[in-house]
């Protein structure tokens, strides 16, 4: 059973670092996202780019990706704490893909998908987070920042699986410690 775990998270990462926004960008336009807009290869300079349909199409990847790779764990029978290995998987590889040089996104809309599939109840409570901290700050980023450090604990809250939410940490961490360029861009406005 260990070797099929251990399969597992090596193709969690593989299939997180299949950049949507990259791929889209190619495919509809023939360009390479990584030096358009602000170089991101996320859904938002997809959007810029690309127009609407490269927003939907990269938000709507990135999410599925994500939401794939648990839902698969799920489906093959795997622990709890294996499928969020899994998910931690996706998401390093969606933010260190070695596809694109180990230079990625941000991991918002993989988080989302991620955690949709593996306790949506959790992702409902960092959806209404978001919508409380967004009415209070004003700011898209840093509402999704809060709300997303937070899910580890409402899942605890939920679940009462210590095992499982010592492993959301690092997920919510990592996607939260990727923004810290926009959190300081967002801090420098404000002076």
């Amino acid at each position: 059973m260990e070797f099929q775990w251990v399969l597992y998270l090596i193709a969690s990462y593989l299939v997180g670092g299949l950049m949507t926004g990259f791929l889209v960008a190619k495919v509809l336009r023939g360009h390479d996202l990584r030096v358009m807009g602000s170089g991101n290869i996320g859904a938002r300079n997809a959007g810029r780019v690309l127009g609407p349909s490269g927003f939907v199409l990269t938000l709507a990847g990135d999410i599925l990706k994500a939401a794939a790779v648990v839902w698969a764990g799920i489906e093959l029978g795997f622990p709890s704490h294996i499928q969020l290995l899994g998910f931690l998987a996706v998401i390093i590889g969606h933010l260190y893909p070695i596809f694109l040089r180990f230079k990625g996104g941000k991991g918002v809309a993989s988080f989302i998908g991620g955690l949709l599939v593996f306790n949506w109840l959790s992702a409902v409570l960092v959806g209404a987070a978001f919508l409380l901290f967004y009415s209070i700050k004003r700011s898209l980023t840093v509402a999704g920042l809060f709300a997303f450090a937070l899910a580890p604990f409402f899942y605890w809250l939920l679940e009462k699986q210590w095992l499982e939410t010592l492993i959301l940490i690092p997920i919510s961490l990592l996607v939260v410690y990727v923004q810290k360029d926009d959190i300081k861009d967002r801090l420098m406005l404000r002076e």
